[in-house]
């Protein structure tokens, strides 16, 4: 962002600078190239009365020696043409052009040429003017002056070197006025910035401190120090939240398995199945509890990966969905298949596929079934869970995972618009993902996309009882 700031600072300033140089670079030539002109045609006019009284004798003496003199001593070439336009007194050699005896002619025509002044500065061309010279009235010669532009070459470079040097000058306090605004605007976005790294990190008591920049800026950072408070107020209420509910939570849990055990013991044997059911759901329910107190206190969950059989999961999972589909009329049934390992986090996976089943048997019409099953497409684990309800449409498709998002066809049934969300949610944190689709015959499938890199076929399945509850 500093790049394009000092861009748009810099760079109109610095054309500007080149713009105004530029035009008091010429124009600096140009005065210089005048005054070399006027000073010019001051001597010819010194000399033009002189070559007049020296033309009327006839006597080149009479102003020969102050013409050499005067040459050598300014490096400028004098002429006096006489009425035919021969040269006549000269401080040297005379080598004219084409060009200058137009001027000469011209001048003894009795008009004087205007000088040619150069275009350029570094055009090599000499300063030629001629004038005339009249005596009562009637042309009796003429006087060529000429001279080198070297000095005023020197004159113009030179000052062209100072405007360069100035302005070299100018454009380096340019750039360090540019660079130093550019500091003092991005300074407090600087800290914005390590504010947000840090509140995205967890440090929801990130701050910014000074009052630095345009009032603008500082409007911004006043009022992302309240946005901030106030999300650390609305995390730490939800924490509070967590934290009460989870801990409330556990004490009628732990009664609850107490009341289990107490009636196992006086139960036959033929509910000792029904029993450890219910004491692989009560232990579920107190680590997913245990995850929720972990979430409240740290900010993140941790969860622990291991290797998982997602067949027998799946499987378990169905059958602790059997007696709710039995209510319903809907038979909740898993396929069979080989040992399928991941390495998950197996309560994130367990939670999502209760999420996608309890959805699924919401929508499912007595007398149907409600099928999960497991396979491996192209390199992800996929566990699916397919109903034969109404489905979704194409677009409601893309809006199912939204949370609090329901048909407007089912708003009479209980729920809240979570459970997909929810489990859409929990396969992110796994680096997973969920896809819905409507499957040839209706209904509704949702599949459970885990990475099959994370596979280890090496390693055992977790069949611990713990793992299993």
């Amino acid at each position: 962002m500093r790049r394009r700031l000092v861009v748009v600072f810099l760079l109109p300033a610095i054309l500007i600078l080149l713009v105004l140089c530029g035009a008091y670079g010429w124009s600096a030539a140009r005065s210089i190239q005048q005054h070399t002109t006027a000073q010019l045609l001051g001597d010819l006019s010194y000399f033009v009365p002189g070559a007049r009284q020296a033309l009327r004798a006839e006597d080149p003496n009479l102003i020969e020696s102050e013409l050499r003199r005067f040459g050598s001593l300014y490096d400028t070439q004098i002429v006096i043409y006489d009425r035919s336009g021969t040269p006549w007194v000269s401080t040297g050699d005379v080598a004219v052009n084409e060009e200058d005896m137009e001027q000469v002619r011209l001048a003894l025509s009795g008009r004087r040429g205007d000088p040619a002044e150069s275009a350029l500065p570094w055009d090599l061309n000499e300063t030629v003017i001629v004038e005339p010279v009249f005596d009562d009235n009637s042309v009796i010669g003429a006087v060529r002056i000429s001279a080198g532009i070297e000095a005023s070459q020197r004159a113009i470079f030179t000052q062209w070197a100072v405007l360069l040097l100035g302005g070299a000058l100018c454009v380096a306090l340019l750039i360090w006025a540019v660079y130093r605004l550019a500091s003092w605007v991005l300074k407090p976005l600087r800290r914005v910035d390590a504010a947000m790294a840090a509140i995205e990190s967890g440090e929801m008591g990130a701050r910014i401190t000074g009052d630095t920049g345009p009032p603008e800026v500082q409007r911004m950072v006043r009022m992302f120090n309240q946005m901030a408070e106030e999300i650390e107020r609305v995390m730490t209420r939800q924490q509070e939240f967590v934290l009460n509910a989870s801990h409330e939570l556990r004490n009628p849990l732990g009664a609850l398995l107490l009341r289990v055990e107490y009636l196992a013991t006086g139960l036959e044997e033929g509910w000792d199945e029904d029993i450890e059911r219910t004491r692989e759901e009560g232990k579920r329910m107190s680590r997913i509890l245990d995850t929720l107190l972990n979430v409240a206190r740290v900010g993140k969950t941790d969860s622990t990966f291991a290797a998982v059989d997602l067949q027998m999961m799946a499987a378990d999972r169905a059958a602790a969905w059997q007696d709710r589909g039995a209510e319903q009329g809907v038979e909740v049934r898993a396929s069979e298949g080989p040992v399928m390992l991941s390495v998950t986090d197996r309560t994130g996976v367990e939670s999502a596929l209760d999420a996608i089943i309890d959805n699924a048997l919401k929508f499912a019409p007595e007398g149907t079934a409600v099928d999960v099953a497991v396979a491996e497409l192209d390199g992800e684990h996929v566990i699916t869970v397919r109903d034969r309800g109404r489905g979704l449409s194409t677009e409601q498709l893309e809006l199912a995972t939204d949370r609090f998002w329901r048909s407007s066809l089912d708003q009479n049934l209980a729920g809240s618009g979570l459970g997909l969300a929810i489990a859409s949610d929990l396969m992110d944190s796994l680096g997973g993902r969920i896809v819905l689709d409507s499957p040839p015959g209706g209904g509704l499938r949702v599949a459970l996309c885990l990475p099959a890199e994370s596979s280890h076929p090496g390693l055992a399945p977790d069949t611990s009882e713990a793992a299993r509850a």
